[in-house]
């Protein structure tokens, strides 16, 4: 009997000791083999929803306040410097932008907000049947690739080929009226959609995604992980890069770069995206600062310190591949796309780690649908 006893003794003991040492998370087995861990989620999901996600959206809500105003101002007195002015403001919410695509959660997945704000490439037949027309409905699905930051690029940019010509459709033109309306009607709806989103997390949804901090399909954790993946995927490595690139249509499609009209923004836009997706991933402060807890404290939780190495890497040379390219997708893709082709195999090469490795270690499922068969 003292021999079973104290063999119940040891085995117990072990048990206990492989439960309590290192950080990794395991299962327990009184709970239906459910994933558990004693990583704080919520403790990340407050760090990153304070110092990064909602300082985001504070400073993209400010360029749109800024961007709305040279709005008015152009549309009061068409000239050269009120042109410039709204270019320059267009751009650089443009830029802050990149910083917030990627959080398609709470209001801003309900309102559909990434769909009116950046859906590329423009119809421009529908832009112009509605500036001719009149009675459109922006909010209308069928409105959403003529709307946002693409029908801004063109209003600004592609009305003509020169800047004469361009500041004639706001002066001169038999439709003039039609061209500063539906202009002031963009930035209104873009102003307006900012302001429900960063109202909504000022006003609960904050407290609803850091207390929602638990381990299901539809917790916050899940829920976002989700997001970023998704936004890398399709809006970066796909939008940006091989959608003009011709990897899903084997043809070079270079109508379908970002910032088409302005023609050297292209390059830009996507080095900020990539830095952007880097900084959440590393829990880095929005607009500087030291970083928080994260995706990347939570793979060193739970010793796994070596996806994080793999993704940094790796995101550094899909960077400098990146920053080899023209400034001008448009150009690039055109003179040479086997450089557009090189940037996305580096960009796909990270996938692998975000959508596979580092859901596995949280053990979190990616559930959005896949289809451009990669």
């Amino acid at each position: 009997m003292y021999k079973k006893f104290l063999a119940l003794v040891v085995f117990a003991g072990l048990i206990f000791a492989c439960s309590s040492s290192g950080g990794g998370g395991g299962v327990d087995p009184g709970d239906d083999d459910v994933f558990v861990d004693n990583f704080d989620r919520g403790a990340m999901l407050t760090a990153l929803a304070d110092q990064v996600i909602t300082q985001a959206y504070d400073g993209f809500h400010t360029q749109m306040i800024m961007l709305n105003q040279a709005g008015m101002n152009f549309v009061a007195a068409p000239d050269q410097t009120t042109l410039s002015n709204l270019r320059n403001g267009w751009f650089n919410a443009y830029k802050v932008w990149q910083y917030i695509e990627m959080f398609n959660i709470g209001k801003a997945e309900e309102l559909q907000y990434s769909f009116y704000m950046n859906v590329y490439p423009l119809s421009v037949t529908d832009v112009e049947n509605n500036i001719t027309n009149g009675g459109y409905d922006l909010y209308a699905v069928g409105n959403q690739d003529a709307v946002g930051f693409p029908a801004l690029d063109y209003l600004l940019y592609g009305l003509a080929d020169n800047d004469a010509d361009i500041l004639a459709k706001y002066t001169t033109d038999v439709n003039a009226d039609g061209y500063k309306t539906y202009l002031t009607d963009v930035l209104t709806q873009m102003d307006d959609l900012t302001r429900l989103v960063v109202n909504d997390w000022g006003e609960g949804y904050r407290d609803t995604f850091i207390n929602n901090s638990g381990n299901t399909s539809t917790s916050s954790l899940n829920i976002l992980v989700n997001s970023f993946v998704q936004y890398y995927e399709k809006k970066l490595r796909a939008n940006k890069i091989g959608i003009p690139a011709g990897v899903f249509s084997g043809n070079p499609l270079p109508d379908k770069v970002e910032a088409l009209y302005r023609k050297n923004g292209s390059k830009e836009l996507a080095e900020i995206a990539l830095q952007a997706v880097e900084d959440f991933f590393n829990g880095k402060q929005y607009n500087g600062g030291a970083e928080a807890e994260s995706f990347k404290t939570y793979l060193s939780y739970l010793d796994r310190d070596d996806i994080s190495n793999n993704i940094l890497s790796q995101i550094n040379t899909a960077q400098a591949q990146l920053n080899s390219l023209s400034n001008n997708f448009y150009e690039q893709v055109n003179t040479d796309n086997s450089q557009m082709l090189m940037t996305y195999d580096e960009l796909q090469k990270v996938v692998v780690f975000i959508k596979n490795d580092m859901p596995n270690a949280f053990n979190v499922s990616i559930v959005f649908q896949d289809n451009d068969g990669d």
